[in-house]
């Protein structure tokens, strides 16, 4: 594989792909979802979404509650996963690593539920992929947006990084090759 200045990705997507990769590693049955929490562009923890540590996962036995195929089937049961973004900081938490001043990835905008907790970790800025909050929901999270509590905004991976990150992905990347940069 060659490498140039142009293919590398921006920040913003190396930290998306971090959280879309600790997506897959979910065992929830409604949505996959990641999340990186990083500090001076360092990772400071990551998380994924699934039930609580020593819970059977849902993927395991196939179904969320029984009689429901996922969490989000149901209107009135709760899901019985951790989100992603509490399973970080609660990573963080519980290795003594502070989350003050930090910057959250997340591949789905987090629930109200979760920003509050982003917020009370002392989190600064959310960046996430997909939207989530609609309605009055939005209008709460814009509430604590409209504080300073809280900064958040959508980003997206770039056509040419993820092609480039699948390639990475489905090759072995740490061998030399004839048109490989020298070190």
């Amino acid at each position: 594989m060659t490498y140039s200045q142009e293919e590398r990705p921006t920040w913003d997507e190396y930290f998306l792909m971090m959280a879309k990769l600790a997506s897959t590693r979910s065992t929830c049955l409604a949505f996959p979802v990641g999340s990186v929490i990083v500090k001076d562009r360092q990772v400071l923890a990551t998380g994924y979404n699934g039930s609580p540590s020593g819970s059977v996962h849902c993927t395991t036995q196939g179904f969320c509650y029984p009689g429901l195929s996922a969490c989000d089937a149901s209107t009135s049961l709760p899901s019985r996963s951790v989100h992603a973004e509490a399973n970080a900081i609660a990573q963080a938490a519980k290795h003594g690593i502070s989350t003050q001043s930090a910057s959250i990835y997340v591949t789905l905008e987090p629930c109200l539920s979760c920003l509050k907790l982003i917020i009370s970790a002392g989190i600064q800025e959310v960046f996430y992929e997909t939207p989530f909050n609609t309605g009055e929901k939005a209008v709460v999270r814009d509430l604590f947006l409209n504080e300073g509590l809280v900064k958040i905004k959508q980003i997206s991976l770039g056509e040419v990084t993820a092609k480039r990150a699948t390639l990475f992905l489905l090759n072995p990347v740490s061998v030399r090759s004839e048109n490989s940069l020298q070190p």
